[in-house]
């Protein structure tokens, strides 16, 4: 009867898995990068990638654990930190926390301008 193996949870964000969890995940996905879909090989360099990244609400757990490519996890972890900045400056827009940047358009409301039929320009 197969013993029950408890699943790994990283006691911190930095808690790095250890070998078994390493060979668990990679085993479990059939050793296969699951965002290239390309097997590993022998000597392909390969790390473990949060599922729901650990900025995003993800947890340090196996099994938010998958197995990719070096190449692709560096992709993958550059589009994760740009989702968390868009969604941070638009809860901040929309909060009134956040200013948006830059000049407003000449004859808005915002710019304090005015621009009459006649083409004259004029303080509101």
């Amino acid at each position: 009867m197969p013993r029950t193996v408890s699943k790994w949870i990283g006691k911190t964000d930095d808690a790095k898995p250890p070998p078994r969890v390493r060979l668990r995940v990679f085993e479990r996905y059939g050793g296969v990068c699951q965002i290239s879909g390309r097997k590993i090989r022998a000597g392909d360099p390969w790390d473990l990638d949060h599922t729901i990244a650990l900025i995003n609400g993800g947890k340090n757990e196996e099994d938010n654990l998958r197995p990719v490519l070096k190449d692709e996890h560096k992709a993958k972890t550059a589009d994760d930190i740009a989702e968390k900045a868009k969604v941070d400056r638009m809860r901040k827009k929309h909060l009134g926390i956040r200013k948006p940047k830059g000049r407003p358009l000449p004859g808005t409301k915002a710019s304090g301008w005015k621009h009459k039929m006649s083409g004259e320009w004029v303080r509101r």
